[in-house]
């Protein structure tokens, strides 16, 4: 068994709305009031806090009258946005992040309900202290009752319900189909195969509709409805520009799944490679990352293989024929013959050719390829 996310769009009735918003200021609140107490409490008195008192603490500022719009909602996405902020020290402390950040009201708005807080029956959603079901836009039945559910607005004022449900994975039939592929800019990702997939550059093609609504938005007064109304201009089009490359990468993620039983990618840090100042949108708006997180869990449910190689891997300067390493090879070289064979190469494919090779390698000897030495 396993646990998947299912997200849907919904049209909240205007009680709902006005519910949802209320939901989601208390819920930034509390987080934001414990946040700032669990920096004072370690700073000043030198006192760590865990859950337990943070919860204590929640409890201390519901009863104390000072805030009783606290008490209009639902408790538990008040305790909820707790135990993710617990969540992000706990990364933050073993160095995959960065210190936890105050919520703003402008960003993307969320919170969690659990069993106790929403009841789904007849194939209808209803959520605590509202007595209509969500009005949601059912793409696909859910597979069982949810034991979570996040309703979250994003900041083109869009409304999502994703429910976590647990689903029995199936394996795909068998097939022989073995692959590698090569990441890019120009084109999306080349296959060992040479089939190319191109990168639509979704940013690019919006960035004239993007500037003049951005430009209009600077000429608006702080404050003011008008600049509400052009800020909302600005994320819808940055929203189209996200639903626009997610859905490609889940079509491509998908297709290299059905068709191959393993997939060989490299193990990229595009957080090192978007520090490039010339690079950096480009490598943002292809979604490198997205693309190999994709692979790896849809692989890991339908049985797949799916082997990521050392990054260091010099495997656009390596010939696939004879295995000769070239000492430096320019971005701007897309072709290139092989000094030791006289072999020809498309920089991409054989790129990919190695990859595969690399990829195959670790897979049967368990092997740490790095090319190197």
């Amino acid at each position: 068994m396993a646990n998947r996310a299912y997200k849907y769009r919904f049209y909240p009735t205007p009680e709902q709305a006005q519910l949802l918003a209320q939901t989601f200021g208390c819920t930034r609140f509390v987080y934001n009031h414990v946040l700032r107490w669990r920096t004072d409490a370690f700073f000043q008195q030198r006192e760590k806090v865990g859950y337990l008192q943070a919860n204590a603490e929640l409890t201390r500022i519901k009863r104390s009258g000072e805030f009783p719009w606290l008490n209009e909602v639902s408790c538990v996405p008040l305790q909820q946005c707790l135990r993710h902020q617990q969540a992000a020290f706990k990364n933050f402390f073993a160095g995959r992040t960065k210190y936890p950040v105050f919520k703003s009201k402008k960003h993307r708005q969320s919170a969690e309900f659990t069993r106790s807080a929403f009841s789904y029956r007849d194939g209808q959603l209803y959520m605590a202290k509202s007595k209509v079901a969500l009005n949601i836009r059912w793409s696909r039945p859910l597979p069982c009752e949810p034991s979570t559910v996040t309703i979250s607005k994003d900041r083109a004022g869009r409304y999502f319900v994703s429910c976590l449900c647990a689903f029995e994975p199936e394996a795909l039939p068998v097939t022989p189909n073995m692959i590698g592929i090569d990441l890019g800019l120009k084109d999306l990702f080349v296959t060992s195969e040479g089939e190319r997939f191109g990168n639509p550059h979704h940013t690019a093609k919006y960035a004239s509709r993007l500037a003049k609504a951005q430009r209009r938005l600077s000429r608006k007064k702080l404050g003011s409805a008008n600049r509400a109304k052009a800020r909302l201009k600005v994320a819808r089009i940055h929203a189209k520009i996200s639903d626009g490359r997610l859905d490609r990468l889940h079509k491509l993620s998908r297709r290299l799944i059905n068709e191959n039983q393993v997939v060989c990618v490299e193990s990229l840090a595009v957080k090192n490679l978007i520090r490039n100042p010339k690079l950096s949108k480009a490598i943002a708006d292809a979604g490198w990352g997205e693309l190999v997180r994709q692979i790896q869990y849809k692989g890991e449910w339908a049985g797949r293989q799916v082997v990521q190689i050392d990054r260091w891997y010099p495997s656009s300067k390596r010939c696939s024929c004879c295995g000769h390493t070239l000492e430096h090879l320019p971005l701007d070289v897309r072709r290139w013959d092989c000094s030791e064979c006289g072999a020809e190469h498309d920089r991409d494919i054989n790129a990919a050719l190695n990859i595969k090779a690399a990829g195959l390698a670790v897979l049967a000897l368990g092997e740490h390829v790095s090319g190197i030495g």
